[in-house]
């Protein structure tokens, strides 16, 4: 059997290393100089390669469609994928938020891990060859149509092109022009996990600006519809990193509800308001003739004095032994909530997922296959399922891939 796949991202690669496994003549085509493109970027070049989480956390955090993800979640889990990367040659570590990274803290080394698996496995792999159109006669597909014009006839067709995310990495929606080819809805996209926009004049000049062990809170309107703890990043326009990438996700409900969104950081969360304001008598003590902007040195990162000293509304020349119960309170509870408001999203071009894509409804779970053309497989980030950060959109297409390999 003859089984051609069309994408050598995450879900294309391990497509064609089960069709592989089970079939004498698999090929693999990517209009990209090399495989893995987007992978070579994930996680900030390391690759969250998946997430060590028990299975009924993984669907958790799927945010659309989890249901739809059930077969091939349990057909190849992310201790079967943890093993395989492991067999391949490349070893693996589970860091904060069981979060799975290649030991080297390179995402080269899944690339070889995967580039070996579909070697040994004697994939022809086909690169800079962009496919045009998929070839269907008779309600089936038959091949595909390349951009030079060549026809490559094949008895299966897995598409696994991805979304829309990181355009220049080859993710420019393809597979969504060849979906609704053949018929399919593709459900309206937009861009996922993104840095959120702020609308506060003061934080550009936090730019660069790394923040751990922060909590984040998202509100909409006077309701907290997300909350967690990690690292956050100031951008010069508005907010990003783990915390608020996952935050996005709920300002995309949010803000399609019309709803005035906001987001508080409390800068430190392992102390109450009590604890956090004996805290900062200490400091005052010891800083006693110091001007207040000159005292806050041991309790807040440099770039981010002058702001909350800013925002405190306390006089920053008067001298930290004069400042008053009621400033003391005041800056307080800035450094528990300090707050800015959400007024936009990022783009594609930031974007870690698209959200979007290809109807599940019209794709059988169990095996990948569409419904409305026979052998015509999808897979990956092309369809409509999406996640949280973590390393949960790298499993969707590691088991949609695997699961859609399986094409009999």
């Amino acid at each position: 059997m003859k089984v051609i796949v069309v994408g050598g991202g995450a879900a294309g690669m391990m497509a064609a290393i089960r069709a592989g496994e089970l079939h004498d003549n698999v090929i693999l085509f990517e209009k990209n100089e090399k495989l893995g493109k987007k992978i070579y970027i994930t996680g900030k070049g390391r690759c969250n390669v998946t997430n060590n989480a028990d299975i009924d956390t993984i669907l958790k955090n799927v945010n659309r469609n989890p249901k739809f993800m059930y077969s091939a979640i349990y057909g190849f889990d992310n201790s079967r994928l943890y093993s395989f990367i492991e067999e391949n040659g490349c070893p693996l570590k589970v860091e904060r938020g069981e979060r799975v990274f290649p030991v080297s803290d390179h995402a080269s080394d899944i690339i070889k891990a995967l580039s070996k698996a579909l070697k040994d496995r004697r994939v022809n792999i086909k690169l800079n060859t962009p496919v045009k159109e998929l070839i269907i006669e008779d309600g089936a597909v038959k091949g595909v149509i390349l951009a030079d014009g060549t026809r490559e006839y094949a008895d299966k067709v897995i598409v696994t092109t991805g979304g829309l995310s990181y355009p220049t990495t080859g993710s420019t929606g393809d597979g969504y022009k060849m979906a609704e080819s053949a018929g399919h809805t593709v459900v309206p996209t937009r861009p996922g996990l993104v840095p959120l926009v702020t609308g506060e004049t003061w934080v550009p000049k936090l730019q660069g600006l790394s923040l751990r062990n922060v909590e984040l809170k998202l509100y909409a309107e006077d309701k907290c519809v997300y909350k967690d703890q990690g690292e956050m990043l100031f951008t010069h326009y508005g907010i990003s990193g783990p915390l608020v990438l996952s935050a996005s996700a709920y300002y995309d409900k949010e803000s399609r509800k019309n709803k005035n969104v906001s987001v508080s950081i409390d800068l430190k969360p392992a102390l109450d308001e009590d604890a956090l304001d004996k805290r900062i008598l200490r400091d005052f003590e010891k800083f006693n003739n110091k001007q207040f902007k000159n005292a806050l040195d041991e309790l807040l990162p440099s770039k981010l004095i002058p702001i909350i000293v800013e925002l405190s509304g306390i006089d920053p020349y008067k001298a930290v032994n004069v400042v008053t119960k009621e400033e003391r309170k005041r800056l307080v509870q800035l450094l528990k909530h300090l707050t800015m408001t959400v007024i936009g999203a990022g783009n594609y071009n930031e974007a870690i997922i698209t959200i979007g894509g290809i109807n599940v409804k019209e794709i059988n779970a169990s095996t990948m296959e569409s419904k409305l053309v026979k052998n015509l497989y999808f897979a990956g980030e092309v369809l409509d399922v999406d996640a949280m950060t973590g390393g949960f959109n790298l499993q969707i297409a590691w088991s949609t891939g695997y699961l859609a390999g399986e094409c009999n």
